[in-house]
């Protein structure tokens, strides 16, 4: 453990800041299984309004700097190609 005063804040910082990346991973985690789920089941219309909410929170992981901006591109391309073949 740290004993300088400025590593024990850049330690606390870390910890809060991974624990607020976890949750927001998590969470679009959580609506690519929905939208998976969705799709599984055949129902176009959960499944396209799952792929909003998905979309969305994959854009605000991006804008919180959790996901790189290719990589919510490349995500969202899947959904959007995945929601068409439902379709």
């Amino acid at each position: 453990m740290a004993n300088i005063k400025s590593a024990l804040k850049r330690a606390k910082v870390s910890n809060t800041k991974n624990l607020r990346n976890r949750m927001v991973k998590s969470s679009v985690k959580t609506a690519l299984k929905r939208f998976d789920t969705a799709i599984a089941t055949s129902d176009v219309t959960a499944a396209t309004a799952m792929y909003n909410e998905t979309v969305s929170k994959v854009d605000k992981a991006v804008a919180k700097g959790v996901y790189h901006k290719n990589t919510a591109n490349r995500k969202k391309a899947q959904l959007a190609a995945r929601l068409a073949k439902a379709q």
